[in-house]
C-alpha cells in the first residue's frame, strides 16, 4: 500500500455555520495529514470545469451559485486509502441520507448543502488537486505521529 493524496473543499455552508475547524479536526483526528490548505473564492469558470459532468443537469447552476455564495477551504488531505477514508467520514452525499456519526450525518440536512466536496478515485483526485493547488502549496512532511498510526507493512 501506498500514502494517497486527496482533495476535499470545505463548502460555503461549512464556513457560514462556522464548523471549518470542526470538519478539519475530525480528519486530522483519524489520521490524515493535512499536506495543503488555503481559503479561496471560486469562480464561475473554475466550477464549470469541476463540475464539468453535471452541466446537462438541471441544478448545475444552482450548484455553482451555492459554491460562490463565499469562500471555501481547500485541503489536500494524504494518508493510507486516504480517499476511501475521506468518503467513508463524509458520509452519502445526501445529509439526510447519511448515517450519524459521519460529517454529512451530523452536520448536514441536504443533498446540496452537504459540508464538504470529497475526491471519489486516484484519477480524480489528481486532477482535482491540481485544479485547485500549485505543486508548491502542497507540503511533503512527516508527522511525529506517523509511526503510531500504521503498522510498518501498511505503507
Amino acid at each position: 500500500m501506498s500514502l494517497e493524496k486527496t482533495l476535499v473543499l470545505l463548502k460555503p455552508c461549512t464556513l457560514q455555520r462556522g464548523l471549518a475547524g470542526e470538519i478539519l479536526h475530525r480528519f486530522e483526528r483519524k489520521g490524515l495529514r493535512l499536506a495543503g490548505l488555503k481559503m479561496m473564492w471560486l469562480t464561475d469558470e473554475l466550477l464549470s470545469e469541476h463540475y464539468a459532468h453535471l452541466s446537462a443537469k438541471p441544478f448545475f447552476q444552482r450548484v455553482k451559485d451555492s459554491m460562490m455564495a463565499a469562500p471555501v477551504v481547500a485541503c489536500c488531505f494524504e494518508g493510507v486509502d486516504a480517499i476511501a477514508v475521506v468518503r467513508a467520514l463524509a458520509g452519502p452525499t445526501n445529509g439526510r441520507n447519511a448515517a450519524p456519526g459521519t460529517i454529512r450525518g451530523d452536520y448536514s440536512m441536504s443533498f446540496q448543502e452537504n459540508i464538504v466536496h470529497a475526491s471519489d478515485s486516484p484519477e480524480t483526485a489528481a486532477v482535482e488537486l491540481a485544479r485547485f493547488f500549485r505543486p508548491e502549496e502542497i507540503f511533503d512532511y512527516r508527522q511525529s505521529t506517523f509511526d503510531f498510526l500504521y503498522a510498518n507493512d501498511e505503507f
